[in-house]
């Protein structure tokens, strides 16, 4: 199993950068499906890794064939490599994503993307009761220096329903909980960069326990499991 992420990785993306197109790719895909195969070995030993303090269900790795149908950019191959980790549900929420790309672009993530209306109102409504648990984790020393502050989208205003005066709207007005962390390309390439990444994902432990307590229970703190 793969403990690192080969070098030539960023090499060919670099390269399929330059020739993103089908008859280049189909020359070189036998260079190509190598490294992936390589690639996936190592997302599969950072799962392992992961596994230790999380319970991780399910690895995916994206394609590298892009959906061009509604795009407007027609470019038939992704220039890097994207993976997510998902936790067991439905008691444990949040998910984790790797994703490695040359000219130092590659970083992890981590926290909520999407969440669906129901999720959304129930973070939103947790914040308007009370904000302190949020803002203690958010607060402390460790996890701020591994994975600084919030970053997606958010409203200008207030939601519906919501008071634009509220001490926590900066937090009840985020669409997105999400954090990330960028890496270099040295980094990347690192015997120890599937360690780190580890060790960062196990910092965002509280951040995910406080919000699966939140998401399996109503606001008088009762199991909706």
């Amino acid at each position: 199993m793969s403990t690192t992420i080969p070098k030539e990785t960023l090499t060919f993306f670099k390269k399929l950068a330059k020739n993103n197109e089908r008859d280049w790719f189909n020359e070189h895909k036998p260079e190509f499906k190598a490294i992936e195969a390589k690639v996936k070995s190592a997302y599969n030993h950072l799962g392992e890794l992961m596994s230790t303090h999380d319970q991780i269900e399910k690895i995916k790795i994206f394609r590298i064939y892009r959906d061009v149908r509604f795009s407007k950019n027609k470019l038939p191959y992704k220039t890097h490599f994207g993976g997510s980790f998902a936790r067991k549900k439905p008691e444990l929420r949040g998910g984790y994503y790797l994703h490695i790309q040359p000219n130092n672009e590659s970083f992890i993530a981590t926290g909520f993307w999407d969440p669906n209306k129901e999720d959304l109102l129930r973070i939103r409504k947790e914040f308007e009761m009370d904000d302190s648990e949020i803002r203690d984790i958010l607060n402390d020393k460790t996890f701020k220096a591994t994975w600084g502050g919030f970053v997606g989208d958010e409203l200008k205003t207030a939601p519906k329903g919501f008071d634009k005066e509220h001490p926590a709207i900066d937090l009840i007005r985020r669409k997105q909980f999400i954090f990330t962390k960028q890496y270099t390309d040295k980094g990347v390439i690192a015997d120890d960069f599937l360690g780190n990444v580890n060790d960062a994902f196990k910092k965002i432990r509280p951040y995910f326990d406080y919000m699966s307590d939140v998401l399996t229970t109503n606001l008088n703190g009762e199991s909706l499991l």
